[in-house]
Formats: structure tokens, C-alpha cells, sequence
């Protein structure tokens, strides 16, 4: 199972996003466990293979690091295009991409 956390201002419609990323996932037979919280919680979820980061909150990109670079767990900002598009196929493949 991928353990992703995504992370965003107020998580309104990065929560929409998750919701298509489950779909995508569903489709393609990948389990997963993806759930979205504010960036204020990034440290309190460490527990996982992933994490992205909303679009709207990229200037967290560097703390971001500092807090899960030292545990090994890739961070990556989602695209501005497919988070405006709610494209949970293109972001699970990014996913897909960072857990290699």
C-alpha cells in the first residue's frame, strides 16, 4: 500500500483532489491511503512514502524538505495544471513516479 500526504492552505479542494486520486487508483488496481492536511500539520505526519504539496502553498516547498528529507520520503509540488484540472490520473503517476 502507497502512504501519501498532501498538504495545502485550507484542504477544501485539494480533498476534491484526493477523491479523484482514489478513483484514479481504484482504476488502475494500486492501493492507497491519501488524505490531505493543512501545512501547519506537516510534522505530524511522517508516516508515509510521499508527499505532495497544493500548488497555492509551494513557498512551503523548502521547510517541506527540511521536515522529511532526513526520513528519506520525497516531496513534490503537484502541477499547477493537473491540481486546476483535478486530474487524479496524472498526480497517482506522479506518485507512481516518486515511490521508485
Amino acid at each position: 500500500m502507497i502512504k501519501v500526504a498532501v498538504f495545502c492552505a485550507a484542504g477544501m479542494s485539494t480533498s476534491l483532489l484526493v477523491k479523484k486520486i482514489k478513483e484514479a487508483a481504484i482504476k488502475k488496481d494500486i492501493e492507497i491511503e491519501i488524505n490531505a492536511y493543512s501545512e501547519t500539520e506537516m510534522s505530524r505526519h511522517t508516516d508515509v512514502d510521499c508527499v505532495l504539496l497544493g500548488p497555492q502553498i509551494q513557498y512551503a516547498l523548502k521547510n517541506a524538505q527540511k521536515i522529511f528529507d532526513p526520513l528519506n520520503i520525497k516531496v513534490e509540488v503537484i502541477n499547477t495544471v493537473d491540481y486546476g484540472m483535478m486530474n487524479g490520473e496524472k498526480v497517482l503517476s506522479t506518485i507512481e513516479h516518486l515511490i521508485k
